[in-house]
């Protein structure tokens, strides 16, 4: 860590690599259904988490595994993976405080923020307002790392061998 405004970056490192180990998690879960009856697979599941097959979200679910080929399943456990090493890269830049993962935690985060705004105006709930909060409080943090870092840098360094009120002399 480069100065102490750099102390939160550890803790959201941290979450950037849970959120690309789930992500890596979940492809590999996907890989597990190659080969198999990926209709009946869905139906297990579906009991299996207690779920009603004919509400909405697992007739949804039941629907998009019914179209399943294993190019696809190859597919999305490809994107899968993609996903997870550019958290993965993110969170190893963030902790070693590179701006480049500054810039990239901003920019990733802030792209989420008007889906998240939509999916709470089209049903509140209070996971999707934490998630929201959350995801507002990193971009704004990094945000403010990048322009304090570029304040910083614009501010000319202070020699170290005289006090900081004496007057500049010019050696001309």
């Amino acid at each position: 860590m480069s100065t102490p405004e750099h102390k939160a970056l550890r803790p959201i490192a941290l979450l950037e690599a849970f959120k690309g180990a789930i992500v890596l998690a979940a492809g590999f879960g996907l890989l597990s259904f190659l080969g198999r009856d990926v209709d009946a697979a869905a139906e297990r599941l579906i009991y299996r988490l207690h779920l009603n097959p004919a509400h909405h979200y697992p007739q949804i679910f039941l629907q998009a595994m019914a179209d399943v080929t294993n190019a696809r399943l190859w597919l999305l456990a490809g994107f899968a993976a993609l996903y997870a090493t550019v958290r993965f890269v993110e969170a190893y830049g963030l902790w070693h405080a590179r701006r480049w993962a500054e810039w990239l935690a901003a920019l990733g985060g802030f792209i989420y923020v008007p889906v998240e705004i939509y999916e709470i105006a089209r049903r509140f709930t209070w996971i999707k307002v934490t998630a929201l909060g959350l995801n507002v409080a990193v971009v704004a943090y990094m945000l403010w790392l990048l322009t304090e870092s570029r304040r910083l840098r614009s501010v000319p360094a202070k020699m170290p061998d005289r006090p900081d009120d004496s007057p500049r002399v010019n050696p001309s």
